[in-house]
């Protein structure tokens, strides 16, 4: 069923475009081979479930601004090997810059990613907002070919605020010219890119891959990106 008229639709990255879990996993595996971690780690599962742990908590405290960006880049890494009995803040820092390098390179994509923004890339301007580092970011875009779908990306630390903070969405409300009650954002995390839209007055589209289940109130809900045909 189709909706209102939107003239601008907004997307997240990392987990709604970008195969966040996959590329990640994949990076950590190199980084593991690299510096001959097995067995030390057990496992390529039992370090990513680790890793994940960390870097979750230490992003939450840099959007908070509680925690530098270089700090975090290699702090989850030596929590992550300490978890492991690795105490060498030197190799943590190491693994930080090679993880950083492996990662952005990484393409995996969504399914049907690029259907789908070929799909509304004819109907309507679309925009990025990313709380990713800038440069890893345009990196991860230019590599899986999507920059030829948006106009413009919105980055965090060029707004000089992260999501869920609403200025982050009036500030890409400026950039690409639209009204909120026109626009639409796209993302897979209910507070940082749902709740922030809803309370900057932009409805919102919940990507939820995983099925997972919630309490939150949104505009729409969406398993696969191939639904948003329906919607738009």
């Amino acid at each position: 069923m189709k909706t209102k008229k939107y003239s601008c639709i907004f997307f997240d990255l990392d987990r709604t475009l970008w195969d966040f879990d996959t590329n990640t996993s994949e990076a950590l595996h190199d980084i593991i081979d690299k510096y001959c971690l097995l067995p030390a780690v057990m496992s390529l599962e039992k370090f990513a479930e680790a890793y994940k742990m960390h870097n979750e908590i230490l992003w939450h405290e840099y959007r908070e601004g509680r925690l530098h960006k270089e700090v975090l880049l290699w702090k989850r890494f030596r929590l992550t090997l300490e978890h492991f009995g690795i105490f060498d803040l030197k190799l943590s820092k190491k693994i930080g810059v090679d993880f950083l390098g492996l990662s952005q390179m990484k393409n995996k994509l969504l399914p049907y990613t690029h259907e789908v923004l070929a799909y509304l890339k004819k109907k309507y301007p679309l925009y990025i907002i990313t709380n990713g580092f800038e440069e890893v970011q345009f990196t991860k875009i230019e590599n899986c070919d999507l920059s030829q779908y948006f106009n413009k990306v919105i980055t965090s630390e060029a707004a000089g605020v992260q999501k869920p903070d609403p200025a982050i969405f009036e500030h890409a409300l400026q950039e690409a010219n639209a009204d909120p009650s026109e626009s639409l954002m796209i993302g897979d995390d209910l507070e940082v890119d749902i709740k922030g839209a809803r309370n900057a007055g932009i409805d919102q589209v919940y990507v939820n891959s995983d099925k997972k289940s919630h309490n939150e109130i949104v505009t729409f809900e969406i398993h696969s990106l191939l639904e948003l045909k329906r919607i738009l």
